[in-house]
């Protein structure tokens, strides 16, 4: 399903990059599943509502702790159609919902402005910078959606 979205050019801006084959994408999220089962972390698959068809993933990371980190991914043909802000406000409030932080933790590479307007709607400000051997990094705290 999803494997095939993750190209050396989507991944210019996140932390790995795509996995020779599918099995090896296996060891990938299956090594997801001990800290979604924990409740550390949920992961999403976001599909367009009609045709099903699958757009990214997101997930919400270190739940346990006060200030959970968002992040998200959106397949290339599909940049630009305001999906990737739909998928981080959907997260935002359901984690807000459920786990009532301040806010939360948004690192995005510092070049990729999409990523960075996503934070920005939503009322995101730079509160640092985080070291990460691919990309420079900007850290936005987004604040809880309430109400």
């Amino acid at each position: 399903m999803f494997y095939q979205a993750i190209t050396p050019t989507l991944t210019r801006f996140m932390t790995f990059e795509p996995e020779e084959s599918p099995e090896a994408f296996a060891n990938v999220w299956e090594g997801w599943l001990p800290l979604i089962r924990e409740g550390e972390e949920v992961i999403f698959v976001a599909r367009l509502r009609d045709s099903k068809q699958f757009v990214g993933m997101g997930g919400v990371h270190n739940l346990h702790q006060q200030k959970p980190e968002l992040g998200i991914w959106v397949k290339e043909n599909l940049h630009g159609n305001g999906y990737g802000r739909e998928i981080v406000h959907a997260m935002a409030k359901w984690a807000s919902e459920r786990y009532h932080p301040p806010y939360f933790i948004y690192p995005v590479a510092e070049q990729n402005t999409p990523s960075r307007r996503i934070a920005e709607s939503l009322g995101g400000t730079v509160q640092g910078r985080r070291e990460n051997i691919k990309y420079d990094c900007v850290v936005y705290h987004v604040p809880a959606i309430t109400g």
